[in-house]
């Protein structure tokens, strides 16, 4: 199976790549930041993961600001350890960052928050919502801890490019709620 998904790898990171350097151009980020405001609806209250973009990843900061200015509390993921859940720290358009692990930015200070709202990268997804992410698990654990305490909903964020039309898909994997990409929403 793992030989399966780094294939599968290798084709969804060149044509996110493609698409990342499309993307002003295409006005994909735009699109797909006003496809996330409306799913997610009105923010007021509402603790938001989301996440800081590397490499080729769809930038979700439009969203994350555009949220935080409507009143939902934004943080981001810090990976604690390998084979551990992520854990998310209050993060704000001003919040100083510092390099974390893996070279994911990270706040460099802020309270530990509990989302209940999950914008997820990815590096490839099918029409089942399934995702296809790094290889750490770190996702897949972290949904599967938050739902075991309380309802949580993960939204994958990509460029329609990064679909494929289906994924090998394990016991440990976990399917998002949506996928948000610059043309709409897919829902399993």
């Amino acid at each position: 199976m793992s030989d399966v998904k780094a294939s599968l790898r290798q084709s969804a990171f060149a044509a996110r790549q493609r698409a990342f350097d499309l993307r002003h151009e295409s006005g994909a980020v735009a699109r797909a930041t006003a496809h996330l405001l409306a799913l997610i609806g009105p923010a007021h209250g509402l603790t938001v993961a989301g996440y800081m973009p590397m490499r080729s990843e769809i930038d979700p900061l439009p969203a994350m600001t555009a949220l935080h200015e409507q009143g939902a509390r934004i943080c981001v993921p810090v990976i604690a350890g390998r084979g551990q859940p992520l854990d998310f720290r209050a993060w704000t358009p001003e919040a100083p960052m510092i390099d974390g692990p893996f070279g994911a930015r990270i706040p460099e200070s802020g309270d530990w928050l509990t989302p209940d709202t999950l914008i997820v990268p990815l590096v490839a997804f099918d029409h089942g919502c399934n995702r296809l992410g790094y290889g750490g698990g770190f996702y897949d654990r972290t949904l599967a801890r938050l739902a075991a305490t309380r309802p949580v909903r993960a939204i994958g964020l990509a460029f329609a490019a990064q679909r494929l039309p289906s994924l090998p898909v394990e016991p440990t994997d976990v399917a998002l709620d949506a996928i948000v990409t610059e043309d709409g929403i897919l829902r399993p």
